[in-house]
């Protein structure tokens, strides 16, 4: 796992283009384990602050006691639409995975720090016919993949 501020030092780039992606808009997508198993998709807002992704939520929320119980997560940032005129415009959608550690917010809410299992970008190629993914992990690096 790494922190945010180590997916920056490894992957400057890739790190400023997901953020981006991930702060151009208030609300995204988190997923969470209830505990049978089965996933939950919950709204979020994220902060980063001093090299750390960072997720809250409302006191005694299910998110948060799904995070309790088992912190693996998944964030999924906002999505749009490819301009029909020219796909390949598509700036594409951020995804992160990690491991959501609590911290004391101060108060009754929660708090958790997100440590970064994975990274994906997904958008277009230049064509606009075929999908591209970009990955960082933190133990096999950067990776570009295409597919049609």
């Amino acid at each position: 796992m790494a922190s945010w501020a180590e997916f920056e030092q490894a992957e400057p780039a890739l790190a400023s283009r997901v953020r981006a992606l991930l702060e151009s808009r208030k609300h995204l997508t988190m997923a969470t384990l209830r505990q049978d198993g089965s996933p939950r998709i919950s709204g979020t807002e994220i902060q980063i602050v001093d090299g750390r992704l960072q997720i809250g939520s409302m006191p005694g929320a299910v998110k948060a006691l799904d995070l309790m119980r088992d912190p693996r997560v998944a964030i999924h940032g906002p999505t749009t639409d490819p301009p029909e005129e020219r796909p390949a415009g598509w700036v594409g959608e951020a995804k992160v995975a990690g491991v959501a550690r609590q911290e004391d917010s101060g108060d009754t809410s929660h708090r958790f720090v997100i440590d970064i299992t994975e990274v994906v970008i997904t958008r277009l190629n230049e064509a606009g016919d075929r999908l591209v993914i970009e990955s960082w992990h933190p133990a096999r690096g950067y990776r570009l993949r295409d597919r049609e």
